[in-house]
């Protein structure tokens, strides 16, 4: 994926990275019809408080609370045969998948939306994405000229000039790749950063770790690349011999990189360099003439965001095995396009990486992975139609006036802070008060005019549509060189659930999808909607204060803001933080890793936090409504926040989140922040003793 600034805060500074969305053929950072009328309730859900009967009663909540909150939801629920997880959050996205995509077929029928319209190129995207018989008629066909392209390279100057055509067309050969968009240190300004290239397994720990797991995977995809070369038609001893290389080169390509907790440093990805410098740390690579040919003209600096990868890159390609670099090019070629070829190379891709790799039973259905990429390619084009169906005005007020009491009570939150100095507290509420907000949908749609997309009734495919998607980002990324950043940006369509901090933008971003049931319901009890959305509020605002985000000043740009004196009590609370949730292990020898989940650990603590204190407001400035459900308003808060991450997972999804997931698994989530809230203690009278108690000296207290 060509990962701008947007994507970057998405990957890192979401509140579930399940649903993120980014374009389809995106390449590696450097660093998606029927015809039959379909009525849409365009009315919401309503779920006006908890749902008791998903709770197990027979289990105190001082003792076990995720059990008490979810107990029989998690007896009663299984995960489904195609999903390696089920919960909430999957839920939500389910029904939001089912309107949407009923919306996008009723749109099929309306004459207005014709090819050219941006709802007609949704519409031809997703037929183009169900033609499976087109697919399996093409074959790999689609990719024999690429296949043509790479075995002509005998050089080092035939890679460059292959590597060139291919990034131009914002494709990439894999080896490194640039990317567009807002400078880390002058966030009003567009810069050019550059790369690690792609590699087919998801972390560098697969490569290179001997743990258990990490040994089994590799075997398996290795086994995977040879059955995978086959075909495009290579004989099995041939395709085993080239899987050993490609495993090979790709560990070898894997070694010099930033590790996961590493790439949690910013200043670590920052490295401004002159092309001049660039030129000596990889003398192999004509770079002012690759920049040229790529299009990136008139600068002199780019960001290299991992300089130890570029130099040893050098040295790997210096050893002129131009073999090899054609191995991993015909298997990046083959990975990046299996899902858009014949069914048999998509299901053979997905034994792999959906089965293996994460423990699904049977894969999706073809018309939900064709919503996926309409909403991963053509997004903003359905979610005009979405909107304009399910999002009632009434609810962005609502939300809006709730987040902005969150912000209030994060403003106190600061002000009451006993570790952190008068001035340092200064500089965070100005960065809070700085902070955008984004509800909904975009005030300015995206214009799909430049992009080229034909359904299969005027000869479309589906790889030509995803090409051209490609090659339009490209361009369009290379339109934002010499002007200012475009703020009013969104990275996630509005029917997606999610939300997401920007650190460059300092904004906060709700798209439409996740304002529904358990989140958000307008008409419901606000203690429940303050458990939930108000929660995942006060979570995208502590991303602005976490290890990250606290990194960004107010007006996102990386610079020092804190105290010295400052910085360190803040470390050493995070540090704190992450020894409380590295002592998780969900599976026998599978640990949580808490430094490389901080971030989203602080964002739960500080969010829960929050919410409490801005429902407190609430109920200061409106009536208490007492006990509901035999509860107190504190008290279906923190069910409510229990309930929003009710989940369960496969185990082999499981040992992959540990290892590539930067969120916590979600039972931890709906528990494990609340032992540090004495406000938690006090709502349910848990004392020493009980299950959930832990002495206050050993409770982390951030924001």
């Amino acid at each position: 994926m060509k990962v701008t600034t947007v994507s970057k805060a998405l990957l890192t500074a979401c509140i579930f990275t399940g649903a993120v969305q980014v374009n389809a053929q995106q390449k590696a950072h450097p660093d998606k019809s029927g015809s039959a009328s379909v009525q849409v309730n365009a009315e919401p859900k309503t779920q006006p408080g908890i749902n008791t009967s998903l709770m197990d009663k027979s289990v105190s909540p001082k003792d076990n609370f995720f059990q008490f909150v979810n107990g029989t939801w998690l007896k009663n629920t299984a995960i489904p045969a195609d999903k390696t997880r089920w919960g909430s959050f999957d839920e939500l996205r389910q029904n939001t998948d089912k309107d949407a995509l009923a919306i996008l077929k009723e749109a099929a029928n309306n004459p207005k939306y014709s090819s050219s319209t941006d709802q007609g190129k949704a519409i031809s995207m997703y037929k183009a994405a169900m033609d499976t018989v087109a697919r399996n008629k093409q074959g790999i066909n689609p990719i024999k000229p690429y296949l043509a392209k790479i075995d002509a390279v005998k050089n080092i100057k035939d890679l460059q000039k292959l590597m060139m055509e291919q990034e131009a067309k914002g494709g990439g050969a894999g080896f490194f790749g640039f990317g567009i968009g807002a400078d880390d240190k002058n966030s009003k300004k567009n810069s050019v950063t550059l790369g690690a290239g792609g590699l087919g397994l998801p972390d560098k720990d697969y490569y290179i770790s001997d743990d258990k797991d990490s040994k089994e995977k590799r075997e398996k995809y290795q086994a995977h690349i040879a059955r995978m070369l086959s075909y495009i038609g290579e004989k099995p001893e041939q395709a085993k011999a080239d899987a050993e290389k490609i495993l090979a080169f790709e560990t070898a390509m894997s070694r010099p990189r930033l590790d996961r907790v590493e790439r949690r440093d910013p200043k670590k990805q920052y490295n401004p360099t002159s092309i001049a410098d660039l030129q000596k740390m990889m003398p192999i690579v004509d770079w002012k003439g690759y920049l040229n040919g790529i299009g990136i003209t008139k600068i002199d600096t780019v960001i290299v965001s991992q300089p130890r990868y570029m130099a040893a890159l050098q040295t790997l390609l210096a050893e002129n095995k131009v073999e090899d670099w054609k191995a991993y090019m015909r298997w990046n070629l083959l990975r990046g396009a299996a899902g858009q070829l014949s069914t048999d190379i998509e299901t053979a891709n997905w034994e792999f990486y959906g089965k293996a790799l994460t423990g699904a039973l049977k894969q999706r259905p073809r018309h939900e992975k064709a919503l996926q990429v309409v909403n991963g390619t053509t997004g903003e084009a359905l979610g005009k139609l979405y909107v304009e169906k399910m999002f009632p005005a009434e609810a962005k007020d609502k939300a809006y006036r709730m987040i902005r009491n969150v912000m209030r009570a994060y403003e106190l939150r600061i002000n009451n802070l006993t570790w952190m100095s008068p001035e340092t507290k200064a500089k965070a509420i100005e960065k809070l008060n700085s902070l955008t907000i984004k509800i909904g949908y975009p005030d300015k749609w995206k214009d799909y005019s430049a992009l080229e997309v034909k359904g299969p009734e005027e000869g479309g495919s589906y790889f030509t549509n995803l090409k051209n998607v490609s090659e339009w980002n490209w361009k369009k990324d290379l339109e934002k060189l010499n002007k200012p950043v475009d703020k009013t940006e969104w990275g996630m369509s509005p029917q997606t659930v999610n939300a997401y901090y920007n650190p460059s933008y300092n904004e906060i971003v709700f798209p439409a999808a996740i304002l529904q049931p358990p989140f958000y319901d307008y008409r419901a009890d606000e203690a429940v909607n303050y458990g939930g959305i108000g929660a995942v509020i006060g979570h995208e605002i502590s991303h602005g204060f976490d290890d990250q985000g606290a990194t960004y000043d107010a007006e996102g740009n990386l610079k020092d803001w804190w105290t010295a004196d400052d910085l360190k009590k803040f470390t050493d609370l995070g540090s704190a933080l992450a020894d409380q949730y590295s002592a998780l292990e969900p599976l026998p020898g599978t640990h949580v890793d808490g430094k490389f989940t901080l971030g989203e650990n602080i964002g739960d603590l500080g969010g829960i936090n929050a919410a409490y204190d801005g429902l407190q407001l609430y109920l200061k400035e409106n009536k208490n409504p007492g006990l509901i459900d035999g509860y107190t308003p504190e008290q279906r808060l923190f069910i409510s926040w229990a309930t929003i991450w009710r989940s369960k997972m496969r185990d082999e999804a499981l040992k992959n989140q540990v290892k590539t997931d930067p969120h916590s698994p979600g039972m931890y989530r709906g528990y494990v922040p609340l032992l540090n809230l004495d406000t938690f203690y006090s709502a349910f009278d848990i004392k020493p003793g009980d299950g959930m108690y832990i002495e206050p000296s050993k409770r982390v207290r951030i924001w």
